[in-house]
């Protein structure tokens, strides 16, 4: 949401999107299902609790999370924001027609609550994953996008729960909404655990200019707490790292930048990370398979991996056409990290054996 792109750059993200779906994401061309069989409730305004919408134009994320919902057998709800983005989901081909493959398309802006209700009307849940971002610089996200972004949030939880239909949400937030904070001792003997009871500091984000992608994602994610708060509608909210995956370089790339603004701080102080799409995709589902039965509930965490070597984070840097800032060059602080991400909750929840942390090396194969 909020988005403005060039005809040129769209087209060629929609191109090579098209590309890693139908060969690495398991997309299904429209064209072979034209005998696929709607289930009870899929049409605009039947309740059916297999029937979700998804919020927030053609994202990388966006894109993750529709297509898991798919291979699990929901019936999906695209709200797009835009009839540019409309038009560009027509012509990858990937649904056809309204109704066929479980996919419905509607026109929602996450700022217009009249147009969220009617997107919402019918679905058991709402997938929350747009976001600001600027194109049209390497700023990535300002100040007055975050406040933007924590009014969307805001409307689309009152949404949620003026739709009688809908029950649960699962909001897309930052590991950014987390890391954030002034004044860490740092003479401790052992790292301070960060996790899903941390937040970032709203004031720090605000007077450190290069953290408004954080500003924005801990303001948008308080403020769909404050407005579920007492109400009738199960609320969870992933907090993925740095989304990497087949296409990122392209799709992401905007977001990606916006994301590393004050890297070289969270690298020095072990809170770099990064996640897979698909990873981040699993969470949400599973995330709302367990609303069902309580069994999930408040903030997650979602990372992969640390990122613990300078030279991972140049490749970082190079792969998202950013010019180096010499970090590799100047080698890491020789002082042990202030700080370890604990996904543990997550991990449990995905039924996972994962450690809490990696301290195995990966090499960098982000693309």
């Amino acid at each position: 949401m909020g988005v403005l792109r060039s005809t040129q750059s769209l087209q060629a993200e929609v191109d090579e999107l098209r590309a890693s779906l139908m060969v690495g994401a398991g997309w299904r061309p429209s064209g072979g299902h034209a005998d696929a069989k709607q289930a009870p409730g899929d049409e605009p305004g039947a309740a059916s609790a297999r029937t979700v919408c998804v919020t927030g134009g053609i994202s990388f994320v966006w894109f993750a999370v529709v297509d898991r919902l798919l291979r699990h057998g929901y019936t999906v709800r695209l709200a797009l924001e835009t009839q540019e983005d409309m038009d560009k989901l027509r012509e990858m081909e990937m649904f056809g027609e309204d109704g066929r493959d479980g996919v419905w398309t509607v026109m929602a802006n996450v700022m217009d609550p009249e147009s969220l209700h009617r997107a919402f009307d019918g679905c058991a849940g709402v997938f929350h994953t747009s976001g600001f971002v600027d194109p049209g610089g390497m700023s990535g996200y300002t100040k007055h996008m975050a406040s933007l972004e924590a009014q969307a949030a805001e409307r689309v939880i009152e949404a949620c729960v003026r739709t009688g239909s809908v029950r649960k949400c699962v909001f897309t937030s930052s590991l950014l909404a987390c890391v954030w904070r002034q004044n860490y001792p740092h003479d401790r003997r052992f790292p301070t655990i960060i996790d899903e009871n941390c937040w970032s500091d709203e004031s720090f984000c605000r007077d450190n200019k290069v953290t408004w992608f954080a500003l924005g994602k801990t303001a948008a994610e308080k403020a769909a707490w404050r407005a579920a708060r007492g109400r009738d509608l199960k609320l969870v909210t992933i907090c993925p790292a740095l989304v990497t995956g087949p296409g990122f370089r392209r799709r992401n790339s905007t977001a990606s930048i916006a994301y590393l603004k004050g890297a070289r701080s969270m690298l020095a102080d072990g809170l770099l990370a990064t996640a897979n799409v698909e990873t981040v995709a699993e969470a949400h589902v599973r995330a709302f398979e367990a609303m069902g039965d309580n069994t999930a509930g408040g903030r997650y965490i979602c990372y992969d991996h640390v990122v613990q070597r300078p030279e991972e984070f140049a490749e970082l840097e190079r792969q998202l056409g950013l010019p180096s800032r010499g970090v590799a060059a100047q080698g890491a602080d020789d002082r042990p990290a202030r700080f370890e991400l604990c996904n543990r909750k997550l991990a449990r929840l995905m039924s996972s054996r994962r450690r809490c942390t990696y301290d195995t090396y990966y090499s960098v194969a982000f693309d």
